[in-house]
């Protein structure tokens, strides 16, 4: 299939989101001399800013392409995971805001240390930045895949324009820089949904209304089957992801801990986050559900060429459906989507290389030299990023959004289950949490070579047959047990060492006694 030409006018519309995304790390770079201002943007950021920041942090070009490919080839599942978040972050943001803001400098895992040591520090620290490099990889790699299909540029040639903007504007304006380009691109990412959404209204016989029974009929608003099976993709299997997804991502995640830390007091942080994920709940329901619409009108209206992935029917529509200048701001949001995720995990990255890394072998180092650092790590881990979505490119990989989902269930590596125990269980000390995480790995390996296949050459098979042993259950829930066992096998083994003094500011307890007396918490 060709692929129509863009209008002039489209190119210059996402020529100028470019152009605009490198003007705003310009316009922060020559702030940017301390830690304090690169990483946490000096503490002095608006809370309705911080509250778009983590909105458009959370929403990437997997939500603006992956979603809506998943609501028109199947239904609502994976949208589960999502409508978990809100649950846990209003149990829990009041407690997890003030902690960090009290007891850590920047990096999320000084917790961790503080709680368990160093090399607990460390643990966490690796997964984080093995996730966040699989993430950005599959960012890069989906969104090349789409902006190459509507503009005809090589998918190589976009992954490394992107990368090149995304790199330089993280470099010249840290933290300041991701957090206003954020609410700029959020806004813009929204605006492309909405617009999205009317145009296929438009376009259908009947509209929305048309939608709904057309959707409705063939079950793609579904949520998934609710039959208590934990080796299919059933509600159940996203629910309790979704649950330990959110402990993770709000409660040791560097890219929300780090915009904690931005604001100007704890009650504006607990604000932030709370807006942030009221926000994008909503937006995460509108992707899907534009796939749906897309079902709808492409079995009533029109025909797509055989073939399609269904992560490029987005792609498809916009190309062939939109009108002149829509397609421009269109594929400028996708654009956005995709450099308001990724300037955020480039300047985390190097928050926790410099606070958790650098800062330990050269403890007498100066602020200008640890920015600097900083400065050479975002340029390195966005070199980094480019090459695991070069890797996706020369793989072909067909599956996205599951990818991303399994990678992160996997890289997790029990550290919700660190976190719980930390905070609620001061008998654990960290020679027992030392015995879990080596279980837990054990456990992920096992887990992993007993449930995954190759071949060469002849019938495919697992890396290791250990019969009824074998992990044979959905791989969404690998990440899951691997917060269970850590807990459970941690807890246990720490009455085999003796009991430790805890620091009660790094507990659950602790905050209850300083509220209960009224002390700051």
């Amino acid at each position: 299939m060709d692929t129509p030409s863009l209008h002039v006018i489209d190119y210059l519309i996402i020529g100028a989101s470019l152009v605009l995304s490198v003007g705003v790390g310009v316009r922060f770079a020559k702030a940017q001399s301390t830690t304090s201002k690169y990483f946490a943007a000096g503490r002095n950021v608006p809370v309705w800013a911080i509250g778009l920041s983590i909105f458009a942090t959370l929403i990437s070009s997997i939500t603006f392409l992956a979603y809506p490919g998943e609501g028109f080839v199947g239904n609502w599942v994976r949208l589960v995971q999502g409508l978990m978040v809100p649950i846990v972050v209003l149990l829990g943001i009041g407690f997890i805001v003030p902690m960090y803001r009290k007891v850590i400098g920047l990096s999320a895992y000084e917790y961790f240390e503080r709680r368990f040591g160093y090399l607990a520090r460390l643990y966490a620290s690796l997964a984080f930045v093995l996730a966040q490099f699989a993430g950005m990889g599959s960012v890069f790699f989906l969104l090349a895949l789409a902006v190459s299909s509507m503009t005809g540029i090589g998918v190589v040639t976009v992954v490394l324009v992107l990368g090149l903007v995304v790199t330089v504007v993280t470099l010249l304006g840290g933290m300041e820089a991701v957090i206003w380009l954020d609410v700029i691109q959020g806004l813009l990412l929204i605006l492309g949904g909405l617009v999205t959404l009317l145009v296929i209204a438009v376009k259908i016989d009947g509209g929305l209304g048309q939608v709904f029974t057309i959707a409705a009929a063939e079950n793609k608003v579904s949520l998934g089957s609710f039959d208590w099976n934990l080796v299919e993709l059933t509600f159940w299997v996203m629910a309790i992801n979704g649950i330990f997804y959110a402990v993770q991502k709000y409660g040791t995640d560097q890219t929300m801990v780090q915009r904690y830390l931005t604001a100007r007091s704890d009650k504006e942080a607990i604000r932030a986050s709370i807006g942030g994920v009221l926000m994008v709940v909503p937006v995460w329901v509108l992707f899907m559900f534009i796939g749906s619409a897309l079902y709808a009108f492409y079995q009533g209206q029109a025909s797509l060429p055989e073939g399609l992935r269904a992560d490029a029917v987005f792609p498809h529509f916009i190309l062939n459906e939109m009108p002149v200048g829509v397609i421009g701001l269109i594929i400028a949001a996708l654009l956005a989507a995709a450099i308001s995720s990724l300037d955020s995990d480039l300047n985390c990255l190097a928050a926790v290389a410099v606070d958790d890394y650098y800062r330990k072998l050269r403890p007498g180092s100066t602020e200008l030299q640890r920015v600097r650092m900083g400065k050479i790590v975002v340029t390195l881990s966005g070199v980094g990023s480019i090459v695991v979505a070069l890797i996706y490119v020369a793989a072909g990989d067909a599956g996205v959004l599951a990818t991303v989902f399994a990678l992160y269930a996997i890289f997790s590596g029990g550290i919700a289950g660190m976190f719980l125990l930390g905070i609620f269980v001061p008998r654990v000390n960290k020679e027992g949490l030392y015995v879990g995480i080596g279980v837990c790995v054990l456990f992920t390996a096992a887990a992993l070579l007993t449930s995954t296949e190759f071949s060469l050459g002849g019938e495919p098979r697992i890396w290791l047959d250990l019969g009824p042993l074998n992990y044979t259950q959905h791989n969404y829930m690998l990440g899951v047990y691997s917060h269970i066992v850590l807990f459970g096998v941690a807890w246990p083994a720490s009455y085999f060492f003796p009991a430790r003094d805890v620091d009660r500011n790094l507990t659950y307890a602790g905050w209850k006694d300083r509220k209960r007396r009224g002390a700051p918490t």
